[in-house]
């Protein structure tokens, strides 16, 4: 494989192709910042629609990893990484771009958004695929945590921002307008990577397998994998807290701490910006406990954080809700930048994207599950009540770690 090269004592950012790759995927994760509040208020502005399908349009942008994640990856593993990010940047520009010029001429209806959303969401399960295993051939071992850091940063900081931007545009503009900045920033994510120089070096590949066959082996190295295992069962358990948190945390802000719009949007800010200090201390935390040693202790300091937001009412109540999300992000974004650094030392490259999707089927197929239990359970039993239940499920999650192969560990292994 070709890596990209670095200028001694300079960052990645020195990298001509490196610089390229972030440009494009931080525009690229702004605009999908801005859609993911663009979209649903587009379904309730212009079509008026029910609470029951503006969830729904949260679920078809996540069911597609549970029909065609397994399938994408072993389709990945056969194919060169760049030409599949790019042809998924393509598709998700023109099926976003097909929402404003549909509402132009006045033809746009709710299930036309249903299928964006879907369509948008099968492109990113093949992206994000590809987009995993290209890091490592971009760049050497050495940087990839530096990589991570600076690309999961990129994505913390485009939480903060893309929420506001996506109002100021709608108030500006209309809510369509979020989600044309979407497809525009989908079409330079493709030119940023278009003109990336480093390519990837043909490998000779044995006869293809039905590919069945290759999900199978995908799947069994997983299974049998102590270490893949927990953290895809711990993934699993702790996606569905995060989700089913998160789901009807707008809900707690406004009825049970009487917040004004804007007071919902600064506590939010200030929660998501925990993320930026994640990843920015992700390299420290390594070099000072261990990888591993650091991911466990993220993950320890993350979840307890989760059970401050719940507690209080009123200005205390904001306050505290703010420094809960803020700790919690500042954990979790730190443990996600080491363990994808991990998973992308430790897994055989032939087998990355199949590896991938049989963790990422489960782990991301738990989302719109959470959503929905949170929501339900927000109903049955009272909102704050929920928070502080997924809160202590977050709390078990961390158990499931304590019980896997990781706590005797300084570092995660590099080799299986």
């Amino acid at each position: 494989m070709t890596t990209t090269p670095v200028a001694r004592g300079g960052g990645l950012l020195r990298s001509h192709d490196f610089r390229l790759l972030w440009i494009g995927e931080t525009t690229s994760m702004l605009g999908s910042s801005v859609a993911g509040v663009a979209l649903p208020l587009v379904a309730v502005v212009s079509l008026h629609a029910s609470p029951l399908a503006v969830g729904l349009l949260t679920a078809a942008a996540w069911l597609p990893w549970l029909l065609v994640g397994l399938p994408a990856g072993a389709w990945v593993d056969r194919r060169p990484k760049r030409p599949v990010m790019l042809l998924c940047d393509g598709v998700s520009m023109v099926v976003l771009a097909s929402v404003p010029i549909a509402a132009w001429l006045g033809t746009l209806t709710m299930t036309h958004l249903l299928v964006v959303a879907t369509m948008g969401g099968v492109a990113r399960v093949f992206f994000t695929l590809a987009y995993r295993a290209y890091l490592p051939v971009l760049i050497e071992g050495g940087r990839l945590l530096e990589a991570n850091a600076k690309l999961q940063g990129s994505e913390s900081a485009a939480q903060i921002a893309g929420p506001g931007l996506a109002g100021l545009l709608a108030h500006w503009f209309g809510a369509v307008s979020g989600v044309l900045a979407d497809a525009v920033s989908f079409a330079i994510a493709l030119l940023c990577l278009r003109s990336v120089g480093s390519r990837e070096i043909r490998r000779e590949r044995a006869a293809k397998r039905r590919l069945r066959a290759e999900i199978r082996d995908g799947l069994r190295f997983v299974v049998h994998d102590p270490h893949l295992r927990a953290l895809t069962v711990f993934s699993a358990v702790s996606n569905i807290a995060l989700m089913g948190y998160a789901s009807i945390q707008v809900v707690f802000l406004t009825r049970d701490l009487r917040a004004g719009a804007g007071q919902v949007g600064l506590v939010l800010a200030l929660a998501s910006s925990g993320g930026l200090f994640g990843a920015a201390f992700a390299g420290r935390v390594a070099t000072r406990f261990g990888t591993a040693r650091g991911f466990l202790l993220c993950e320890a300091f993350a979840a307890p954080m989760a059970l401050l937001g719940p507690i209080g009412s009123g200005g205390v109540g904001l306050a505290l809700f703010a420094a809960a999300g803020f700790g919690t992000g500042l954990g979790v974004v730190a443990s996600n930048i080491l363990t994808s650094t991990f998973r992308q030392r430790y897994c055989p490259a032939e087998l990355f994207g199949r590896i991938t999707a049989s963790t990422s089927a489960l782990n991301y197929g738990a989302i719109p599950l959470g959503g929905l239990l949170g929501g339900m359970l927000g109903d049955a039993i009272g909102v704050r009540e929920t928070l502080m239940l997924m809160a202590v499920i977050q709390l078990f999650s961390v158990a499931i770690l304590l019980l896997g192969p990781f706590r005797p560990l300084r570092d995660f292994p590099s080799t299986r």
